[in-house]
């Protein structure tokens, strides 16, 4: 169960029956595991899983992962050990620490320890969170911020840009 990625249904307005049946009783865990294994089925019938390209920059003792999520995707994260920042630009439905929002434009919010996100991107989106570390290899990093690590699609070769100064 690695984090996933599929297209959903175009024109899918907040509020709709849709989105508001994907987010039932999240921002729960165990209510984001329930969602990937009907994510799974799904690509095991068929449907195409969403490759994500993530580029990783680390620098300052901190890690920026960011990601672009085209208009119609569906994405779990990891469960996250460490407390980091998460920034949208956009236009995305996600669960926060606070609950469901609708995040559009540029925004910069709070994510907690012990959290697996869920997000739509209604529009095209960019998705970037930071996390602090002493670090400097990308596995590493990537161990430290999730116990779920292996489940990345970065662990797959290809889906990965290390961007380095």
């Amino acid at each position: 169960m690695r984090r996933r990625a599929i297209r959903i249904m175009g024109g899918m307005e907040t509020g709709s029956v849709g989105i508001s049946r994907v987010f039932a009783g999240m921002p729960d865990v165990d209510a984001v595991r329930r969602l990937e294994e009907g994510m799974r089925a799904l690509v095991g019938r068929g449907e195409p899983e969403v490759n994500l390209l993530t580029k990783m920059l680390i620098h300052g003792r901190m890690c920026a992962r960011s990601i672009f999520m085209p208009a119609g995707t569906l994405l779990t994260g990891a469960l996250l050990r460490r407390d980091n920042i998460f920034i949208v630009f956009g236009d995305v439905e996600v669960t926060t620490d606070g609950g469901v929002k609708r995040l559009q434009g540029m925004n910069v919010i709070p994510a907690s320890a012990g959290f697996k996100r869920v997000v739509i991107a209604l529009a095209d989106s960019y998705l970037v969170t930071i996390h602090h570390t002493d670090l400097l290899d990308v596995t590493e990093v990537e161990n430290e911020m999730t116990e779920e690590a292996d489940r990345l699609q970065t662990r797959r070769t290809g889906y990965i840009e290390e961007v380095r100064q």
